[in-house]
């Protein structure tokens, strides 16, 4: 069975709603914020957002993810249009539900998780990424398939393969646990000897970049080790680990760069994406990148922080915590007779590192990797922490290594 792509990115764009719900839990700025996220998504997987709808519920209708009222308007919209391709919703969808929506609107259904792994099968490039992204379809293709076979949901001799009695759809389940059995065991193939090349590589430090989808870590990477890694002002745009050794005055380490971590992100992609998260669990030093300039940079510190005490037992590790862009940072001007209770928007720059700093003492350094700005700060930092763990490992070493200071 061949998994299809679910967004063509040609030279057309396909034209896409967007559909997310704002509840007790989500309510309208975060759901807001949620759907300028996946109309991110949407853009990099190729598709061209032409409208959002929102409704106000207590929990997702489980027939139709919002009202029949709402999916009526919808409807009428896309009469209307007469050219959008597809609806993109901002959570999972059931099997339930991606039918009754498909057999009320007429186009394509898509939801968040569906999105993402369109992106990653068009992002990956070496064999371990392919195979990660292949499990990840197949898992969540698995719990699908009566979407996939209703016109052959008939019971069938028991010829070849196929046992007594076996509809199409228990013959293409037993197809697919199959190829999830094989992808598993073709990871453990490529862990085994990625962990030959992690250990090919020595006592050297460890050190690497994590954070949230596009902050900047592969710009970051570029910076530190001179190299040219792939980045682009896109989610997911780097999914392969990589690996550069950096020098900064006269100590060597290895500096990862690893996928980025979103919002919303289902346990089996994270479980199937472990064996490039192998080099975050392997680092003696986490260096987590945070988007300053974004609104809500605390909520996605949160996202990451989350996923690595569950994947990765970051809590664990060193950690150093880099503000990036700093230059394309702003706030409001709040007015001198303003007495409402002062908003993140109406921070400054210089209050947020006044707060930052004094919270995290030394761990915690702003910079601009596009603009280069206190990049030396920031080499600074990192000497320090890898000579410390250096000088553990090499200890008659401490003679060579005098402190690194600042141009």
């Amino acid at each position: 069975m061949k998994l299809h792509a679910t967004v063509t990115s040609g030279a057309t764009p396909e034209r896409a709603i967007l559909v997310g719900l704002i509840t007790p839990a989500q309510d309208e700025e975060r759901s807001a914020e949620y759907l300028d996220e996946l109309a991110f998504l949407a853009d990099t997987a190729g598709a061209q957002e032409v409208a959002r709808f929102t409704q106000r519920l207590d929990y997702p209708n489980p027939r139709t993810f919002v009202g029949k009222g709402k999916l009526e308007e919808i409807r009428k919209f896309i009469d209307d249009d007469g050219d959008i391709a597809m609806a993109i919703f901002d959570d999972d969808l059931s099997t339930k539900q991606v039918l009754n929506i498909e057999r009320e609107l007429g186009v394509k259904i898509l939801d968040r998780t569906n999105l993402i792994l369109d992106i990653f099968a068009k992002r990956a490039q070496t064999a371990s990424a392919k195979t990660q992204v292949e499990l990840a379809q197949y898992q969540y293709l698995l719990p699908r398939l009566t979407r996939m076979w209703t016109h052959l949901e008939r019971q069938r001799g028991g010829i070849g393969m196929r046992g007594p009695g076996e509809t199409q759809i228990e013959t293409d389940r037993r197809i697919i646990l199959n190829k999830i059995s094989l992808l598993k065991e073709e990871l453990r193939a490529i862990d085994r000897q990625k962990a030959v090349q992690r250990k090919n590589r020595g006592k050297l430090t460890r050190v690497a970049l994590v954070g949230y989808t596009n902050v900047g870590k592969s710009t970051l990477m570029n910076l530190l080790s001179k190299s040219d890694v792939f980045a682009e002002n896109k989610l997911f745009a780097t999914l392969d680990t990589t690996v550069r050794k950096v020098v900064i005055d006269n100590l060597p380490f290895l500096l990862t760069d690893t996928v980025g971590f979103i919002r919303k992100l289902p346990t089996h992609l994270v479980d199937s994406f472990k064996s490039t998260l192998d080099e975050v669990r392997e680092a003696d030093i986490l260096v987590h990148v945070v988007d300053i300039s974004h609104p809500n940079f605390e909520e996605q510190i949160e996202v990451v922080d989350r996923t690595l005490r569950e994947v990765c037992n970051g809590a664990d590790k060193p950690m150093l915590l880099v503000f990036n862009k700093v230059d394309a940072f702003s706030c409001t001007p709040r007015d001198a007779d303003d007495l409402t209770p002062a908003q993140r928007c109406h921070t400054t720059l210089g209050e947020l590192e006044s707060s930052w700093m004094a919270k995290l003492n030394s761990n915690c350094v702003f910079v601009s990797a596009r603009k280069g700005t206190n990049i030396d700060r920031l080499k600074k930092r990192l000497y320090d922490m890898a000579r410390e763990i250096h000088l553990t490992r090499f200890p008659y070493n401490d003679l060579l290594y005098q402190d690194y200071t600042e141009e």
